[in-house]
């Protein structure tokens, strides 16, 4: 791997985001200098502060630049001097969005916008962070899912994960067309858990809050892939440097699928009179589906009751020497954290 040597500049995007601190850590870690994009400057007091809880204590080789998704000649300057662009930023839709374009105009037009700067700085390698819901969406199979698989564009897929699965595209498409000797990798995360730096965290930690916290008192039968956002860096910088990762995707999956149930039992297992909010009861299905009648939070899941999209990550093993760590310490490093930080009370 590349380090302190050569002192190659990364452009992080979002850098406000979970993922996206833990890359930055983890590329100043490896001696990398890091360039984050923010869409206002003003919030690098509190990135700084993130980045202090996971570990840096200093910031020499960090910079920051101002940089927004909908503002293709902000990406310009963004994009200059770096060698690597790790694109973990994805706009948030605005909270009037009811249309489907809503969604996916803002989520292409901001890959493509970063794509097209940084071809033509001469960016060597783009990292792109996509999603799961890129990959397992539209269909239900009973294999593993894995990096051939792509999410099934119809009316079960939430938008969410729709404008995920066509900006993906698009960027392999303009990959393919206009990167010249631009190269891509593409990382899709399942539910990110891990060691929370702020009250700012990935809304796959919410279920875990809500445990903790007494918020959900029964557990929906739902499962998911998880894995751990410092697997989840990890897998980017090896995405960024390895001549194997040119032309790839990969899958960021611990293990098998964990219930909801899976995780309440290792919240009691472990936590002792910390996990006493922890729910044991379990929703009906049909509960969830007479609710989404009425409830937009039931609406959004109900599709999801009842059925496990198993995932396969062996392919980052196997060519990026990739190594997660397991769910049960994904998910109580969550927790802990959450309890540590005062942030369940």
């Amino acid at each position: 791997m590349e380090n302190s040597s050569n002192q190659a500049q990364v452009l992080v995007t979002g850098g406000s985001g979970f993922i996206a601190s833990y890359c930055i850590i983890a590329l100043l870690k490896a001696g990398f200098k890091v360039k984050a994009s923010v869409r206002s400057l003003k919030r690098t007091e509190e990135v700084k502060a993130m980045l202090r809880q996971g570990g840096v204590n200093s910031f020499e080789s960090l910079s920051f630049v101002e940089a927004d998704l909908q503002d293709a000649a902000s990406w310009h300057n963004a994009v200059k001097d770096c060698t690597y662009v790790i694109h973990t930023a994805s706009p948030t839709p605005n909270t009037a969005a009811k249309t489907l374009d809503d969604f996916v105009v803002p989520a292409r037009n901001g890959v493509l916008y970063v794509l097209e700067a940084a071809q033509k700085a001469g960016v060597k390698r783009v990292v792109l962070t996509s999603a799961f819901g890129a990959v397992v969406m539209g269909t239900n199979k009973t294999a593993p899912y894995t990096e051939e698989d792509w999410t099934v564009l119809n009316n079960t897929v939430p938008p969410y994960q729709q404008s995920k699965s066509i900006s993906e595209r698009a960027a392999w498409e303009f990959v393919r067309s206009h990167g010249n000797r631009m190269e891509l990798a593409v990382v899709n995360p399942a539910g990110v858990l891990g060691p929370v730096l702020s009250n700012d965290y990935s809304h796959s930690i919410q279920p875990i809050f809500q445990m903790l916290s007494g918020v959900m008192k029964a557990c929906p039968k739902l499962s998911f892939g998880y894995v751990d956002v410092r697997d989840v860096a990890d897998l980017h910088v090896k995405a960024m440097v390895s001549p194997a990762a040119n032309g790839q995707r990969f899958l960021a999956v611990a293990g098998k699928s964990m219930s909801m149930v899976d995780i309440a039992n290792i919240l009691r297992r472990n936590l002792g009179e910390k996990a006493a909010k922890v729910p044991t009861k379990v929703v009906p299905n049909w509960f969830i589906r007479v609710g989404a009648l009425f409830n937009k939070q039931f609406a959004l899941v109900a599709p999801l009751v009842g059925i496990v999209k198993s995932a396969s990550n062996d392919k980052a093993k196997r060519l990026l020497g990739w190594q997660p760590r397991s769910n049960e310490e994904a998910v109580l490093a969550t927790a802990n954290s959450l309890l540590d930080l005062g942030l369940v009370k």
